[in-house]
């Protein structure tokens, strides 16, 4: 915290000796915008953070309430902890549906806002996440494996709302709802901080009790229940208050200014002290009074909440208890005295005696007293200490008296003889004057007498075991375990040395960094000991993981904060530190030293380049370069833990295709900060880093075949692919060859480098055409290879109608001087090989040596079937290819007539230079004639006027490739489907891809662009529904006038009548769509009676479909008809 926002809080007496180091007195801010705030009156202290709104811009809407501000929200990092693992946690539990869910939506909500539809972003945001909750309700069967019913709809009930939270925030994110709607992000805010404590901690229980049990579930509960309640509910500022307020009496913030009022701090109060307890009563009653460690139980869910809670007052936690220092001084002394006694008695009990009993070594009765003043006089001394008790010459007087009388009973408990004890006395002493007066002699002299004790300690204990332990014998380990305990207590002596001795601290503190992740390595990987023939397991605890972790990056960053370690240390420390969470996913012996490469090769441009007062990159090139070189390096040394990861994932061994593409993928992306952060200029390098990126892709979903000299050959990897058991079982199975993968991985690449200009087929012809052959090839032969296997002749057929489609849609979109001559050609070449294809394909048969030496035990009669099967198959294999190739040429002409229209259009508003006079070009500055020369230099020779001379083929192509594609589709939905209903829905939008021409569709206009959609609907039922009825008549079942209703005439008479009866909504609807005329407001209501007849009364599916169509139509017209008329009267 900045010294203005620091609570007022009593400093611990400090002696003025000249030879006590000096100590800042004031820390840097967190990177968090909330100060903490004292208690000291109503108001509190407060800096001017971000939070405070300073610099943003006010909006209309706030202008009138001029204490809201319209900041950005200034708390996401603070939010994140919470909500971010939480999401996580609730999507792998929805699994695959839900996370395709997520994707699609977010990707339609990220194209909404990049084409600048606001609101519409907002509400795509949360009609994905309405989706994805319904699809997690009905893909989950979690609701199945709770033992009572409440407790599945509490749990999805805690899911529903965390997504809901997560909406909020992510709504906060919405820089225009902050501009136009202040007060509603005010309470959204407060929502965000009154919720997220109690739906987190529920959600962070369920995820840790799935992986561990509920045996120590309370536990669980009341730690995220601390730690949320320290991140939320201390008082902070809100992101959205004017900074007048802020500013309010001086440097001094209003209640009002608050995020949580006073209801939601005492709900959160309530919470934290007895939603832990209330739950382990709830999982544990049968058990709750079962010994006197189950009773404590009880009392260490209550009152270690309580302690925190009073602790966390003196920043301001209870300021809507009381307004007086002096009532809030007495409520934190009484009641945390009695707390602590309370939590040191129930420790001794549940803990201590029960745990470490047989290290006593005084009877009972003593014990029992020498352990509670050894433990009641520590917490009591470190209590008083933490709260700033010790201030002045008599208590530390007592202090001192504490700590000597607290290591005194601790060291006769432990079995120190009584002629020894002016060593922990000493001890005790020596630790009292260090953290008093700050003497450094005093801190060394506690440190050897430490180790001192705790060299007999162990050598008392453990030396003479014969145990091994974490594969190493006992012995060896107490000495890794003394030597990193060495370290730890003389690393904080050390820190305050002056800044010529900082690389002490810092040796000593990579030194403890890596012992430590050596012994829990051990620990992880040899997870056994062996004792007098005796061999079990001994788990280490995985929340020592998690805490040393935690723990270990906190004093990191408290240390970078006093600036008593470099910035080097500090990134090799926290590669250290993190790299240790990975034991926790891999039960591999190298996956900590391999992550620990790896953060030290990735990390650099994060952590050792952060000097952000340069706008400049502090990266040279040669740097950058170099990085990227030791990322690929650390790579490929960590490829063998890459192949055990993707294992662990995957349940069985990877191929090579996935070991590689994801070893690309990974250095890639491990490049990205190197890019964003210190060359963001850098164009080529970023179209190389997509390369890059999308060649890791590809690989990893198509894992092609890869040669046996780029593969790594290990013993485990090899020992891994070697199945004997699975081909004993299964036998040798034929696969389906992969090499055609190549081709497409090639087609694509190629097709990213074109687009992103690494292959400038743009500016060079050659190139182009190139280009354009080298992908049709490709992508021929794959097609052919995975799709088409029985002919030869076929394949080149194939080939050579891709070439054509890959040489017309690049050549129509990038075009030559020539090519507006060409093209008609091509694509009448595409359009004459379609028929020869087809009916080629009908001439391919099934030769006896397709079927091997089973041939003779299949009759004539079922090779024909076959046969026809076959073919059939493949004809349809070949129509669904001919309708992607028309609808790929149909899109692209469709484009690029919007494009020369746009341009048309925006250049028809300039002046021509023949009107301006022949000597125009001395008039234009001489940077624009250099960018116009430029530009006709570099840009196609294919302008509109020759478009308009030798390309007006173009939207007569696009329109015969539109009718092809549908007409091929409505015939795949007959040969798949059977003629379903909802595939014209789907297909008749194809028909937008027409063009206005001079041949086919000579007044067909923009206007008229849906008409086709509604009339080919209305016709396709029409006709549909005709053969149905003609169908049932005189193909169905000789009975149908039991199943349907009567004899044949008044069949078809009803069901044509009730036909005939929707067609008056349809005409007028498709008229309307026509020609946008209003036909008055009459018309289309009085068509909606004639259409119900046929909803309620028609046999025919199609018919009821018309008749819902015609009210729908009707509806509509009326309504567009309506605003269209307002709108009109309006402007007028």
């Amino acid at each position: 915290m900045l010294p203005e926002l620091q609570p007022p809080t009593f400093r611990p007496y400090i002696s003025s000796s000249a030879s006590s180091p000096s100590f800042p007195t004031s820390s840097v801010a967190h990177g968090d915008q909330n100060p903490n705030l004292s208690p000291s009156s109503s108001y509190y202290y407060a800096g001017t953070s971000r939070a405070s709104g300073s610099g943003s811009r006010r909006a209309s809407s706030s202008n009138k309430n001029p204490r809201l501000s319209s900041s950005s929200f200034g708390y996401n990092a603070r939010i994140a902890i919470a909500l971010v693992p939480s999401a996580a946690f609730l999507l792998d539990l929805g699994g695959t549906p839900v996370v395709t869910t997520l994707v699609i939506g977010l990707m339609v909500a990220y194209i909404i806002d990049y084409l600048s539809f606001k609101f519409g972003s907002f509400l795509a945001v949360w009609f994905t996440l309405i989706v994805a909750q319904i699809t997690f309700f009905f893909s989950s069967s979690h609701f199945y494996s709770f033992n009572y019913v409440s407790l599945g709809f509490l749990a999805y009930l805690n899911c529903a709302f965390t997504n809901f939270l997560i909406g909020v925030w992510v709504s906060l994110q919405f820089k225009w709802l902050q501009i136009e709607y202040p007060t509603i992000v005010v309470a959204l805010e407060r929502l965000l901080f009154a919720c997220v404590p109690v739906t987190a901690s529920a959600v962070f229980t369920w995820a840790t009790v799935s992986a561990d049990g509920m045996i120590n579930a309370g536990y669980y509960l009341m730690v995220f229940n601390c730690i949320f309640y320290w991140l939320y509910s201390i008082p902070h500022a809100s992101s959205f208050k004017a900074k007048q307020d802020l500013n309010y009496h001086g440097s001094q913030v209003p209640e009002d200014s608050f995020i949580l009022g006073q209801l939601e701090s005492c709900f959160h109060s309530l919470n934290l002290l007895f939603c832990p307890l209330m739950f382990h009563v709830a999982s544990h009653y049968l058990v709750m009074f079962h010994s006197s460690a189950d009773v404590s139980d009880l009392f260490l869910l209550f009152f270690i909440p309580f302690l925190l809670q009073l602790y966390a007052s003196t920043r301001g936690a209870l300021w809507w208890v009381t307004k007086s220092e002096n009532s809030l001084r007495s409520i934190q002394l009484v009641n945390g005295a009695i707390a602590l006694i309370i939590v040191v008695i129930c420790l001794e009990v549940r803990v201590v005696f029960l745990s470490f009993g047989r290290y006593m070594h005084v009877p009972p009765p003593l014990s029992y007293m020498l352990v509670t003043i050894t433990m009641l006089g520590s917490a009591a001394a470190a209590g008083a200490y933490a709260v700033g008790l010790v201030s002045d010459a008599v208590s530390s007087r007592i202090f001192t008296a504490l700590a000597m009388i607290a290591s005194a009973a601790g060291a006769l408990v432990v079995g120190i003889h009584v002629f020894f004890l002016p060593v922990p006395l000493a001890a005790g002493y020596h630790l009292a004057c260090f953290l008093t007066k700050k003497n450094l002699w005093s801190y060394f002299t506690f440190v050897v007498l430490g180790i001192l004790l705790m060299a007999w300690f162990v050598v008392k204990n453990y030396w003479d075991l014969n145990i091994w332990i974490a594969g190493m014998p006992l012995k060896s380990f107490c000495k890794l375990i003394v030597g990193n305990v060495t370290l730890a207590l003389m690393i904080p002596g050390i820190a305050v040395f002056p800044a010529k001795f900082r690389v002490l601290s810092e040796v000593g503190l990579i030194g403890h960094a890596l012992l430590l992740c050596y012994i829990e390595n051990s620990f992880f990987n040899y997870s056994n000991y062996y004792y007098y023939g005796t061999d079990e397991d001994v788990m280490y605890p995985t929340y020592m993981v998690v805490f040393t972790t935690f723990a270990g990056l906190a004093i990191v960053h408290r240390l970078s904060i006093y600036q008593k370690i470099g910035q080097k240390v500090v990134w090799v420390l926290i590669c250290l530190y993190s790299s240790k969470l990975s034991l926790l996913f891999m039960a591999s012996k190298a996956v900590l030293w391999v992550t620990v490469v790896l953060l030290l090769a990735v990390s650099p441009p994060l952590l050792l380049y952060k000097d952000k007062s340069k706008r400049v990159s502090k990266m040279k090139p040669w740097q950058g370069c170099a990085h990227a070189s030791i990322i690929a390096l650390s790579v490929l040394f960590c490829r063998e833990t890459i192949f055990d990861a993707l294992q662990w994932w995957n349940g069985r061994p990877p191929s090579d295709g996935l070991v590689l593409g994801s070893s690309i993928l990974i250095t890639a992306l491990a490049c990205i900060p190197i890019l964003a952060l210190h060359f963001p200029n850098a164009m080529t390098a970023k179209r190389y880093l997509v390369l890059a990126i999308a060649t890791g892709v590809l690989f990893i979903l198509m894992q092609p075949p890869v040669p046996f000299s780029w593969t790594y050959r290990s013993v485990l990897i090899t020992s891994s692919h070697h199945l004997a058991d699975d081909i004993s079982i299964y036998g040798f199975m034929a696969l389906k060859p992969t090499w055609p993968s190549w081709l497409l991985i090639a087609a694509i690449l190629l097709t990213l480098a074109a687009v992103t200009s690494i292959i400038p087929i743009r500016y060079i012809v050659e190139l182009r055409t190139l280009y354009a052959i080298s992908v049709g090839v490709a992508l021929g032969i794959y097609i052919a290879a995975e799709y088409f296997l029985q002919a030869a002749i076929l394949h080149a057929f194939i080939v050579v109608t891709m070439v054509c489609t890959l040489v017309f849609v690049v050549f129509t979109h990038i075009p030559s001087a020539s090519s507006t001559k060409l093209l008609p050609w091509v694509f009448a070449l595409i359009v004459a090989l379609f028929p020869v294809t087809y009916l080629l394909e009908g001439q391919v048969r099934i030769n006896k040596r397709f079927f091997g030496d089973e041939v003779n035990d299949i009759s004539e009669e079922d090779s024909k079937i076959a046969t026809l099967l076959a073919v059939e198959g493949a004809r349809t294999s070949l129509l669904g290819l001919y309708a992607a190739i028309f609808m790929l040429i149909a899109l692209e002409i469709k484009f690029e007539l919007a494009s020369l229209m746009r341009e048309k259009i925006s250049g028809s508003g300039r002046l021509r230079p023949s009107q301006l006079g022949q000597n125009t070009s001395a008039d234009v500055p001489p940077k624009l004639r250099f960018m116009k020369q430029r530009r006709a230099t570099t840009m196609p020779a294919f302008t509109i006027k020759k478009i308009a001379s030798e390309g007006a083929w173009m939207p007569a192509v696009g329109n015969v490739a539109t009718i092809m594609c549908f007409a091929i589709c409505l015939i795949l939905n007959v040969n798949l489907t059977g003629g379903s209903n909802r595939a014209i829905f789907f297909l008749a939008p194809i028909l937008l891809l027409l063009n206005q021409d001079s041949d086919f569709f000579a007044g067909f206009g923009d206007k008229q662009r849906y008409f086709p959609l509604t009339i080919v609907i209305s016709g396709y039922f029409i006709l549909t529904a005709l053969y149905n009825i003609w169908e049932d008549v005189w193909h169905g079942n000789p009975n149908w006038g039991v199943h349907i209703g009567g004899p044949d005439w008044i069949f078809i008479v009803k069901n044509v009548a009730l036909l005939i009866l929707t067609l008056p909504g349809h005409i007028l609807f498709n008229q309307f769509v026509w020609s946008h005329t209003k036909k008055g407001d009459a018309k289309p209501l009085l068509t909606i009676p004639l259409n119900l007849p046929s909803v309620i009364m028609s046999d025919i599916l199609k018919i009821k479909i018309l008749g819902l169509l015609g009210v729908i139509y009707s509806l509509s017209q009326y309504m567009i008809s309506r605003q269209q008329h307002l709108a009109g009267l309006r402007y007028i």
